[in-house]
């Protein structure tokens, strides 16, 4: 079935129409979009590549990930927070990954940012980012079309990113965090993961 919410996939599923007929995409929307995500450097990870993500298709990142994986020693803010201009210059020119200088910087403040603040309070940027889950729907999204690309707690979350001193982290990007971090379920009817 093909509508222009849901697509069936070679496998005989129902998914939402965004994934396409790309093997990976599927793997992503099955096993992780939506998936309850906790951890601070998970989180981090994910909150990283929502902010790469600006502006591009997210499949362009999930066919990156392992790039930036190796690129940003694994998300390890601690290693990320003592890059210096050696570093951002090795980044800018590494094909493994989306070479945007202002993204690069602002992955490199964010790390300084979570060592100060993970130091001293572990679990903190996943108690933040979880703080802002907003309440269940009690049915599905019926169409994409129902799909916000921001809300009143992703607004709220990206402020409370910000006041931290992180960048790169709108109410678009914190939206999509959501989503992919599993906050919000926006699994439209039909799809087979929807609630």
């Amino acid at each position: 079935m093909i509508t222009a919410s849901v697509r069936t996939g070679a496998d005989g599923r129902d998914r939402c129409a965004w994934v396409g007929s790309d093997e990976l995409y599927e793997r992503y929307h099955d096993d992780e979009w939506g998936v309850a995500l906790h951890g601070d450097r998970a989180l981090f990870e994910k909150l990283t590549l929502e902010a790469f993500q600006s502006g591009l298709s997210w499949i362009t990142i999930l066919r990156r990930r392992e790039g930036f994986r190796r690129a940003f020693d694994g998300f390890d803010w601690r290693r990320i927070a003592a890059y210096g201009d050696n570093d951002v210059q090795r980044l800018l020119t590494d094909e493994g990954i989306i070479r945007n200088r202002a993204k690069v910087e602002a992955t490199i403040a964010n790390a300084r940012v979570l060592v100060d603040w993970l130091d001293a309070e572990p679990g903190g940027l996943d108690a933040l980012i979880w703080a802002h889950r907003p309440v269940a729907r009690d049915r599905p999204l019926a169409t994409l079309a129902d799909v916000p690309a921001q809300t009143d707690a992703s607004r709220a979350l990206a402020r409370a990113l910000k006041t931290r001193g992180l960048r790169f982290v709108g109410p678009t990007t914190a939206y999509a965090l959501m989503q992919s971090a599993g906050l919000v379920d926006d699994h439209v009817a039909g799809c087979w993961r929807s609630a």
